[in-house]
């Protein structure tokens, strides 16, 4: 592992932070080249501190540790990520004989120097126990590899030397702070303390030797592993590679068996070489469908990932396959937690008994979350696992902590608290896809999607539109939750290669907002049939190629759907010299009614949202009134503005009507919120002779 202590760069920090000790300054620049080496820390792992002197509101100097908050990433930390504790009080708490976790907690709060900051590691008291300035924790791969091993206290040795202490796994709290303190002060001479199956500590009194320590030591075992792999290189995997259903098949298959069971959940693919080779490998499910690599994960994976062989399956008995596994993993994990229960003579609630990970041979490495978030935290978290235990297995082979330790952990209310008790909003899990995605109503719709929760995929002939609306969206909301494609709604073709890139990106498809549309200014003696059919084959045909493709992305999921058709106002109320694409409209209208009855069948709904006059969304215009528009002006003689101006005061309710007007339509019946199907919805401040009738 490389060392990143740059002088030059750590004198830049204190320069930064003139107005806080120097001590912290530094501490903020080397929890930051920790922060970035995945293979040390993961999304919020690991944790690091450093005592300084500082002087209180009565002008006292006081004794401080500044200790990573809860909820700071390492990579990203700020000086405001370190609360301040009393460090004297803290040392104080060794005399006692037990220390409850959540009295514990308790102390942290009442002696922080400034009760708006963060909650400290749970971790706190070991770095308040030792006697050193600087002390970094990471949960490295290569050194936890070894310690997961039958006798990983031998490894380990071998590969740190006689420099390091080692400690059996002790849940952190108050037990692991006396015993990472005793066991220092018996072997003062000590640099680092490795705790099994969870990681090591590396300490010295200024930041650069305690940092360059803890690379120090996890190169030595990287080195280590790869000399083990080089003494025991084994040979490549002889089987051809498996082939499972295609992904657009298989995910939304299994997201469905997933999602009928809880939910709902997001899926996120990873297939890179490295991954579909491992999966490949002949004792792969022996392997990698193992335990943790330390406790800590398992608020995020689940202990236990599902191995799922699909080989040559398709259809019917792929889907049988997935819920014959997914049900026996739900009847260990009950078993798992009655058995713990019942040893341990505690009361718990159970905690959801799915998978967050999945191991397909032939597909790849596959993880649910609620959020995208959750399902990359929990992707990285695997992949990781994947790599260290290749590595454990070519020292001498994995084993994990016991599911004692496991439960202790994934039903510890500290632990939980990580995660946090946010409540979500309506379509959170659920994956959209609207097209005419370059358009101004696209932004409503999407905006509204987005705030609701959804994923969205946004689709379009048009990528310079398209990329602006995406770039747009992306900006107000996470980027990882907008996808743009290109794509033309008239080519079948096109339309399954997008759903099957909406299925690699998120497992499937929920709500289809058909909102493509194309308009051409002609009276019928002079509308050319090429102009008519051109306007046809998007309006009407676009509409049908992507029904028709959502359906079996629908049908393997079988948790039902929404289908959202973004028609007119003109099918009720059209108007002269709009003669294609009022028609084209109202067929595609009554198709929507069509796939309301045939949908119905698969609880998926079909609505369609009749809106009028929505010209623009910001910088971002509607394509439909750049055609229209000039021939309106024209006709009555208005400029831009005077012909939003008309529009708005023809409405019953005199009101504009904007984009997301009509996203808060979508999202109505997309969220289910009424038992309503085959419904029209005006989206038009109240055009009389547009009523739906």
């Amino acid at each position: 592992m490389k060392n990143r202590y740059d002088s030059a760069e750590a004198k830049a920090y204190v320069a930064r932070y003139p107005d806080l000790p120097a001590e912290l300054a530094l501490r903020v620049y080397t929890s930051r080249l920790i922060g970035a080496e995945a293979d040390l820390v993961l999304h919020g792992g690991g944790n690091t501190s450093v005592k300084a002197v500082v002087g209180d509101l009565l002008g006292d100097e006081r004794q401080v540790l500044f200790i990573k908050g809860s909820g700071w990433d390492l990579a990203s930390i700020e000086p405001a990520g370190f609360p301040a504790l009393d460090l004297d009080y803290l040392r104080r708490l060794r005399s006692l004989d037990r220390l409850e976790d959540e009295e514990m907690v308790n102390q942290f709060r009442t002696h922080m120097l400034d009760s708006r900051s963060p909650n400290p590691s749970i971790e706190t008291l070991v770095h308040a126990f030792l006697p050193h300035r600087f002390i970094d924790h990471t949960h490295a791969d290569a050194v936890v590899a070894l310690t997961n091993q039958d006798d990983g206290d031998r490894h380990v040795r071998r590969a740190l030397g006689d420099s390091v202490g080692i400690l059996p796994f002790i849940m952190p709290g108050f037990p692991l702070a006396k015993a990472v303190a005793e066991l220092y002060e018996s072997r003062p001479e000590i640099d680092g303390i490795v705790l099994m199956h969870h990681g090591i500590f590396t300490f010295a009194d200024d930041a650069r030797t305690a940092y360059e320590r803890m690379i120090h030591y996890v190169t030595q075992a990287e080195e280590y592993i790869a000399d083990q792999q080089r003494r025991k290189k084994r040979a490549s995997a002889s089987a051809p590679p498996p082939s499972p259903p295609p992904l657009e098949r298989a995910l939304p298959l299994l997201r469905g068996s997933l999602n009928r069971q809880g939910g709902p959940f997001l899926l996120h693919l990873r297939q890179q070489e490295r991954i579909l080779a491992a999966l490949n490998r002949p004792d792969a499910r022996d392997l990698f469908a193992t335990g943790v690599l330390t406790p800590d994960h398992v608020i995020r994976t689940k202990n236990l990932p599902l191995f799922l062989d699909l080989a040559g399956l398709e259809g019917r008995a792929a889907e049988q396959r997935i819920a014959t596994e997914l049900a026996a993993y739900q009847q260990a994990y009950d078993a798992y937690f009655a058995a713990q229960t019942a040893a341990k003579k505690v009361s718990r609630v159970k905690l959801d008994n799915l998978p967050r990970v999945f191991l397909i041979p032939g597909l790849g490495l596959v993880t649910a979350g609620r959020t995208p978030k959750e399902a990359r935290i929990a992707a990285d978290i695997a992949e990781h696992t994947l790599r260290a235990k290749e590595w454990a297995d070519a020292v001498g082979g994995y084993r994990p902590l016991d599911d004692g330790h496991i439960f202790d952990m994934e039903y510890w209310s500290l632990e939980q608290a990580k995660l946090g008790r946010a409540t979500h909003p309506p379509l959170t899990g659920q994956i959209a896809l609207v097209t005419g995605g370059g358009g101004a109503i696209a932004v409503g719709i999407g905006r509204q999607l987005l705030a609701a929760g959804a994923q969205v995929a946004l689709t379009d002939i048009d990528r310079p539109r398209l990329d602006r609306v995406a770039a747009k969206l992306s900006g107000e909301f996470a980027a990882d939750r907008v996808l743009s494609l290109e794509m033309d709604v008239t080519d079948p073709v096109s339309v399954r290669a997008a759903l099957a890139r909406v299925a690699s990106w998120a497992g499937g498809l929920d709500i289809l907002v058909p909102n493509a549309g194309i308009a051409h200014v002609a009276r019928l003696e002079a509308l050319a049939t090429a102009d008519l059919e051109r306007v046809v084959r998007v309006n009407l045909f676009g509409v049908f190629e992507v029904i028709k493709a959502a359906v079996p992305f629908f049908r393997r999921q079988g948790t039902g759907g929404a289908v959202v058709i973004n028609s007119s106002k003109n099918v009720f109320d059209p108007g002269a010299a709009f003669g294609a694409y009022s028609a084209s409209k109202a067929a595609a209208h009554q198709l929507g009614k069509i796939a309301a009855l045939e949908l119905a069948e698969l609880g998926v709904r079909v609505n369609m949202i009749n809106a009028d006059a929505v010209f623009d969304e910001g910088d971002i215009s509607s394509g439909l009134w750049d055609v229209v528009g000039p021939d309106r002006m024209r006709a009555r003689n208005l400029d831009p503005q005077g012909l939003k101006e008309y529009y708005r005061q023809r409405n019953l309710l005199q009101t504009t009507v904007r984009a997301d007007d009509v996203g808060r339509a979508v999202v109505f019946f997309a969220s289910g919120q009424t038992p309503t199907t085959g419904a029209t919805l005006p989206v038009d401040g109240g055009i009389p002779a547009a009523f739906p009738r």
